[in-house]
């Protein structure tokens, strides 16, 4: 399988201005780029492509010997190949009829991430492994900077990425070849329902608390927030507002991960097969607030949900748990979320007056009563074990 390491820098005063300075010098090189691919097909008519400005790049580094002639070339080749990207996403989104959002220029708080494409090209994992204590990563420009390396590397490193956090520095790993983790099969099968009061609900009536760490650091971020909005733009005060309110979100993110990871691994270590929704959560959570021709409805209630929702983190969690799955050797299998919390369990009958509250389900045709999340997973389940069955007799 292939996964990714996550391991927090400890770069010396020194290291962490050439970071800095690297990440510059990539971001400028971004924008540069997308600025000959906009000039040329304004002024020409001529689309710019990855292979003519990575051709470009040999006279470019020669021109900056002390700037861009510093950094390694096939770092700043995938930094082309990211606009490359951003523009093959612009055409398919143009294709599909969407929204296109024409790449934009990276400011200074946009872009946080370099990568190198090849372990031994302009970087080295484990730079030091005679160390008897830490773990280096050599990055060409900047040197050996230490790692926390809190668990073990498992796979071949196949490419090495960089990332600012705030006042943090990351590096990412990312390894093929890594061994899976099987767990003991257990013999059962469950049916999830996420939701906002409790993040999980289990066909079996558990319930996995949803912390709402975002709703528990609300007033310190709403401190913070007026706190910045004081401050004159430019100043070094609203530099250190903008770092204390990032810092605060950066914390809520990663408590969120952190949960998301306990939560899965509680799944996977019970069941053999877990049934959940296919959500489509950026629909779900798309703003009701409409046009000024046709102003939307119950605005701030679909705005307090919304935030609920993204606070739970939905997405966060399903895709933990889909690779938690795959290593484990479980099965997960994803159905159509229509109507699962409107049909009863017992009859099949299906209308919205069966909800009665967020809580609360009870089926107008034959009476049944429960609990409005169980039932839902209930018949989560058995759409899924369904699916499962005609795959199999396929």
């Amino acid at each position: 399988m292939r996964r990714s390491y996550t391991f927090l820098l400890r770069p010396t005063t020194r290291q962490a201005a050439a970071l800095a300075a690297c990440l510059e010098d990539h971001r400028q090189l971004y924008n540069a780029a997308l600025e000959h691919r906009r000039t040329a097909y304004a002024k020409a008519g001529v689309s710019i492509r990855y292979g003519d400005q990575s051709a470009d790049l040999k006279h470019i580094r020669a021109d900056d010997p002390g700037g861009q002639g510093r950094w390694s070339f096939s770092c700043q080749q995938a930094t082309l190949r990211r606009l490359d990207k951003a523009f093959a996403a612009f055409f398919d989104r143009v294709k599909a009829g969407r929204t296109p959002g024409f790449p934009r220029f990276k400011g200074r708080g946009r872009f946080g991430t370099v990568t190198w494409p090849k372990d031994g090209d302009g970087c080295r994992w484990d730079s030091q492994p005679q160390h008897p204590t830490a773990a280096f990563v050599r990055l060409q420009g900047i040197g050996h900077v230490r790692v926390h390396r809190h668990r073990p590397v498992k796979g071949r490193v196949k490419t090495i990425s960089v990332k600012r956090e705030g006042n943090r520095w990351y590096v990412i790993l990312s390894c093929d070849d890594v061994p899976a983790q099987p767990l003991p099969a257990t013999g059962a099968a469950a049916g999830i329902d996420l939701g906002v009061a409790s993040l999980v609900t289990t066909s079996d009536d558990e319930h996995l608390a949803n912390p709402r760490h975002l709703a528990a650091t609300a007033d310190r971020l709403a401190d913070a927030q007026r706190d910045l909005a004081r401050k004159k733009r430019g100043s070094k005060r609203r530099r250190k507002a903008v770092a204390r309110v990032a810092a605060l979100h950066a914390m809520v993110r990663r408590q969120r991960l952190d949960h998301a990871h306990k939560a899965a691994l509680a799944l996977v270590a019970a069941y053999d097969v877990i049934v959940h929704e296919d959500l489509r959560i950026a629909n779900m959570t798309r703003s009701a607030s409409g046009t000024i021709e046709r102003p939307g409805r119950n605005v701030t209630a679909k705005s307090g949900l919304n935030r609920s929702i993204l606070d739970a983190g939905w997405g966060v969690f399903l895709t933990v748990l889909a690779y938690k799955a795959e290593s484990a050797g479980r099965e997960l299998i994803a159905v159509e979320p229509r109507n699962t919390s409107r049909t009863c369990l017992r009859c099949g009958h299906c209308v919205k007056e069966n909800r009665l509250t967020q809580a609360a389900f009870r089926c107008t045709a034959c009476g049944h009563e429960a609990h409005a999340d169980v039932n839902a997973a209930v018949n989560i389940l058995r759409a899924g074990l369904a699916l499962r069955e005609a795959a199999e007799a396929a």
